[in-house]
């Protein structure tokens, strides 16, 4: 696989990756993974305004879109580099997809990962026949190694994202969803090294010339949307879409979203954890931050999107439980049905039970209790007491409130970010 050049013009852009590369791809891949469904969602529908048609790619073998890329790019190696093999730095959904389909293919796959990838990562990938290489401190040090071993060992470099065979295998969710639903007329894609929106853009534009394309990135990683729309936005933080967080997105990727994208959105991390929260609540599917930032952006944007027939890519359902259930109770104290108070009492018998009473009168459950008696701005015969309780929704939740502050305490909410 050679590495495609930088700065080619539009013509250049063609020969690199076209419609009919994607179509070739599609026909190599056919079989070894999943057609996942394109299905439309009438609770979403009604929610956004639009039409909404969403692809579960989190439908894949490693719950991902990633397959399709690293399975072309891997079968149009020639049968020496395949026999040596292979390797790449990643520490997500492409380590998984190149690792489960070069063990498929007997490929031996290396895996490239840094020191501070999280252990289940690292776990998958080996389990689906990957060989792990842990290095550095960062994605960027793990990449100079792989780049280095590349050469000391004689493999082929699979980029994750900025090479035409990745991007054109890609390419094929766009083609399965203009052939299952020729209506759309919008495509929301997450952006990240612009692979997956630079494959599905070429081919939807050969099939319907006048569909709309919307990139969408996190805005705590601005990095394609700086580059495309000249701006200096920050990159970095700990971002909830961290399947698309990257610092550097791709040169050849670059080129071709550049002149095809027709709109560019960022989503803020409340959107996305909320939009994660809503597929699982309407769609009952995980999808990660990274393939729920689609729906955040027809949410947040809905005059752009009112009334289109738009196709969200669920692009992957690789999420770690622990991290799932403070997303969902983080959405659910931002809706009100959720919350923690902080109630000032005198620290005597029978206070916490007259507090009780308020609640139980409006039918709000309560949950956890917790006093403070040391530190607080109370004198020492008062105490403050955090009542994390659970609502039917938010008005619930503010009549609560109201009736204790007329009995006389002082109540504040300690509030979601």
């Amino acid at each position: 696989m050679e590495k495609p050049v930088a700065n080619a013009e539009a013509g250049a852009l063609d020969a690199l990756l076209s419609a009919d590369d994607v179509r070739a791809a599609a026909q190599r891949i056919a079989g070894r993974i999943v057609r996942t469904p394109t299905l439309h969602s009438k609770t979403l529908s009604a929610i956004t305004g639009a039409e909404i048609w969403c692809k579960f790619e989190n439908l894949q073998f490693t719950a991902a879109y990633k397959e399709r890329g690293a399975l072309n790019a891997l079968l149009q190696l020639s049968d020496a580099s395949r026999a040596r093999g292979v390797i790449a730095a990643s520490a997500g959904n492409h380590a998984q997809g190149l690792s489960y389909h070069g063990t498929q293919l007997q490929v031996p796959v290396t895996i490239v990962m840094p020191k501070t990838t999280p252990l289940v990562k690292v776990m998958q990938t080996e389990s689906v026949g990957g060989r792990v290489v842990l290095e550095g401190e960062s994605f960027d040090e793990a990449y100079a190694h792989a780049r280095k071993l590349e050469g000391e060992l004689g493999l082929t470099f699979v980029h994750p994202f900025d090479h035409p065979h990745v991007a054109a295998g890609q390419g094929t969710v766009a083609l399965e969803m203009l052939e299952d639903v020729p209506e759309l007329d919008m495509l929301v894609v997450p952006v990240g090294g612009g692979g997956l929106a630079a494959g599905m853009g070429t081919i939807a534009r050969a099939m319907k010339p006048d569909i709309g394309l919307v990139g969408v990135e996190a805005q705590l990683y601005p990095s394609m949307y700086n580059l495309i729309k000249g701006t200096n936005l920050p990159i970095g933080g700990d971002t909830l879409a961290e399947g698309i967080a990257v610092f550097s997105p791709g040169l050849f990727t670059s080129q071709v979203l550049r002149r095809m994208l027709d709109d560019f959105l960022l989503v803020r991390e409340a959107d996305i954890e909320g939009s994660v929260a809503l597929l699982l609540q309407i769609e009952k599917t995980l999808v990660e931050g990274a393939g729920a930032i689609g729906l955040g952006a027809v949410l947040t944007n809905p005059d752009l999107f009112k009334g289109r027939k738009v196709g969200l890519v669920l692009s992957g359902g690789n999420m770690d439980m622990r991290l799932l259930a403070n997303v969902l109770l983080r959405d659910l104290a931002r809706s009100g049905r959720l919350a923690r108070l902080k109630i000032g009492l005198q620290d005597r018998a029978g206070a916490l039970f007259r507090v009780a009473k308020v609640f139980h009168q409006y039918n709000v459950n309560i949950i956890e209790v917790f006093h403070q008696r040391i530190f607080t701005h109370l004198p020492a015969k008062g105490l403050v007491t955090e009542i994390e309780c659970e609502a039917r929704d938010r008005e619930q939740l503010e009549a609560l409130i109201a009736a204790l502050r007329r009995e006389g305490y002082e109540v504040s909410r300690v509030e979601a970010e």
